[in-house]
């Protein structure tokens, strides 16, 4: 048969052998890699043991170092005990080992009743000189307030007229007023107050004294030892420069331990110092 033209000619679909590996291109220049396993050596690698004997053992002390140390802290330690004996370490308190000495009294002071520490202030003595107010006389007994379980009776022998008054059981005060009048001249002053006073015979006593003055304020509380002689019983006041708005008022109390003690009262009256 004619042969067929190439342009006819079934065309085959012919593809390329690649073989299964094919060597990478080697660049010019590069260096060449031993890709072959590394021999093994018959023996495994050993490391050497550390021979230094201190690193092992540490340091140790000498016998004569551990001695010295045993007898210092021996030596202190008996320093120690001998000064503690001797009481060196003590504070200026524990060493004192004398008596306690009685506690100071403070006379004609405001005390707490609670304490029971204070002393009673004695008798004093008034200035005959100065000019005196009166604030109270037993003659005129009308400015006198006793409460119910209290008694207030004028009285006179060889000393003169007085005024007894005996506080009841509750302790209740028998109240001397004092005028506005006088606390008006008593204002922006200082002012001593005089109490002439003595105990029922045969029966020495402890007074206690409160004031009010209303705007003026108090006297504090004040406590005498009363004998059996008659005597003056002093205190002061510094008065602020107010006006009094009433009258105010001494408060005594004839017997501080409430035994039904009495007490006489002469006269009340008060000066104004220089």
């Amino acid at each position: 048969s004619p042969a067929q033209p190439a342009s006819d000619a079934p065309r085959s679909r012919v593809l390329p052998v690649v073989p299964d590996i094919m060597p990478d291109a080697t660049l010019p220049g590069a260096p060449s890699i031993d890709m072959s396993a590394p021999a093994t050596s018959g023996a495994a690698t050993e490391v050497a043991p550390d021979r230094d004997e201190r690193r092992i053992r540490g340091r140790r002390l000498p016998l004569t170092a551990i001695f010295l140390t045993v007898t210092v802290l021996a030596a202190v330690g008996i320093g120690l005990f001998f000064a503690m004996q001797t009481g060196v370490f003590k504070t200026a308190a524990q060493l004192d080992t004398a008596p306690p000495e009685a506690p100071p009294t403070v006379e004609d002071d405001d005390f707490t009743p609670a304490d029971g520490a204070n002393a009673p202030a004695k008798p004093g003595s008034a200035d005959q000189s100065r000019d005196w107010i009166n604030v109270f006389a037993p003659t005129d007994p009308t400015h006198v307030a006793a409460p119910s379980d209290a008694k207030a009776e004028v009285m006179k022998d060889d000393s003169g007229p007085f005024l007894r008054i005996q506080s009841g059981a509750s302790g209740s005060a028998v109240a001397f007023d004092v005028g506005q009048g006088v606390l008006e001249k008593l204002a922006g002053k200082h002012a001593v107050f005089d109490i002439l006073a003595r105990a029922e015979e045969g029966k020495d006593t402890q007074i206690s004294i409160d004031c009010n003055f209303g705007e003026l304020g108090d006297c504090g509380r004040k406590r005498y030892a009363v004998g059996q002689q008659r005597n003056e019983y002093l205190f002061d006041v510094k008065f602020p420069n107010k006006r009094p708005g009433s009258a105010g008022t001494i408060a005594i109390n004839s017997d501080f331990d409430k035994q039904g003690k009495a007490v006489d009262i002469y006269e009340i009256r008060v000066s104004i110092e220089p």
